[in-house]
């Protein structure tokens, strides 16, 4: 089981596109386990896209993801990083496949709606970016025996 962050970006929140996102991950048999919006800072922005600083699309990014509200998720279940990211969709809405959250909500190019860790490691220093201690706050559902096939003790 793991925790990942997910980031609806400032066009999903101002196309009204975040409880229709939100509701793909709990479908999916994700939990939420941490939510908030808020207004990225430079600063934070800045370190959270501090591998990308030397690239040309790096100026744009930072205004971009300062522009406007953003909604911060921690969710949480098996495999959720590659699950999520498989939600997702290919960076480019243009690029990415019908069913996909990028596939079914964008064509742009640059505003591709979402973000999501890529690995264990940066979710953990995502997370610890976005969410104060206490904010995320795993609980036992009663679902996860329906979600996940428990037979065994772990999920599967």
């Amino acid at each position: 089981m793991e925790t990942t962050l997910i980031i609806l970006k400032p066009d999903a929140v101002q196309r009204g596109l975040m409880g229709r996102v939100i509701s793909r991950f709990e479908d999916k048999g994700l939990q939420i386990v941490g939510a908030k919006l808020m207004c990225i800072s430079d600063d934070l922005a800045a370190t959270h896209y501090e591998a990308h600083k030397e690239r040309p699309f790096y100026a744009g990014l930072v205004s971009f993801m300062t522009s406007s509200p953003v909604m911060v998720l921690a969710v949480h279940g098996n495999s959720a990083i590659a699950v999520a990211r498989k939600m997702m969709g290919a960076t480019f809405g243009s690029n990415a496949e019908p069913g996909t959250i990028r596939g079914d909500f964008g064509v742009s190019n640059s505003f591709n709606l979402i973000h999501g860790s890529d690995s264990p490691e940066a979710a953990e220093r995502e997370l610890g970016l976005f969410f104060s201690k206490g904010e995320v706050m795993p609980f036992d559902r009663a679902i996860s025996t329906w979600v996940y096939d428990m037979s065994g003790g772990d999920p599967e």
